[in-house]
């Protein structure tokens, strides 16, 4: 079972994500809670695997908590919920290490899909989301990031750039392993192997570090 901690201040979009997310056989929603400290406690308390969090919350927002949450010893997967595609609050909690972000109006079935992802640690944005993460965000403030995201990837062989260059294209496993001409689960050990190279949490990490280093063009 995949179990969830849900996180906004507005009671109704907890029970509406509760009512979707338990009407899947392999997800339980765990616990709820209506700001960025309680969560923190929550989670301590019942180590969920995925807390999907509102950014935009009374006494600690969701980026406070994102921060915190992943300073756990064993910290759970964070997945930003938003009524918003992107902006800067969304963006610094992607910086910062959460998976990804939900759209509070996601489809019920994609909601479910994403948690999914998002549990087992193969959360991508979509190439749309990319392209608008880095047209609003990355592009406009790479500058002066991308001296430090070259060195951080100076060290990296040919393949591991290439695999680099594919995240930050918000390409799925399934495609990766199309390109790579290897299996999807030679993917997952580039993938890890990657991650773990470069001290990054997350695939979605790797997709802004590529853009800061000008892999994507």
């Amino acid at each position: 079972m995949i179990r969830v901690l849900l996180v906004d201040d507005e009671e109704l979009v907890r029970f509406g994500l509760r009512t979707v997310l338990e009407a899947a056989e392999d997800v339980e929603v765990v616990g709820e809670a209506g700001n960025g400290a309680d969560a923190v406690t929550l989670a301590r308390e019942l180590r969920p695997d995925v807390v999907l969090i509102d950014i935009r919350m009374p006494v600690l927002d969701g980026l406070g908590a994102t921060k915190q949450l992943l300073a756990l010893p064993e910290p759970p997967q964070v997945a930003v919920l938003t009524t918003f595609h992107v902006d800067d609050y969304v963006y610094a909690a992607l910086a910062a290490g959460a998976a990804g972000f939900l759209l509070k109006d996601t489809p019920p079935r994609d909601i479910v899909a994403a948690v999914r992802s998002i549990a087992d640690g193969t959360a991508t944005l979509s190439p749309k989301v990319t392209a608008q993460l880095i047209e609003s965000y990355v592009d406009r403030k790479a500058a002066p990031r991308k001296a430090q995201a070259l060195q951080k990837i100076a060290e990296l062989s040919d393949r591991e750039r290439e695999v680099l260059t594919l995240l930050g294209s918000g390409e799925s496993n399934a495609e990766l392993a199309k390109r790579l001409f290897v299996s999807e689960a030679t993917v997952k050990t580039y993938v890890s192997r990657l991650l773990t190279k470069l001290d990054l949490a997350n695939r979605t990490q790797a997709a802004i570090l590529a853009h800061d280093a000008g892999l994507i063009g």
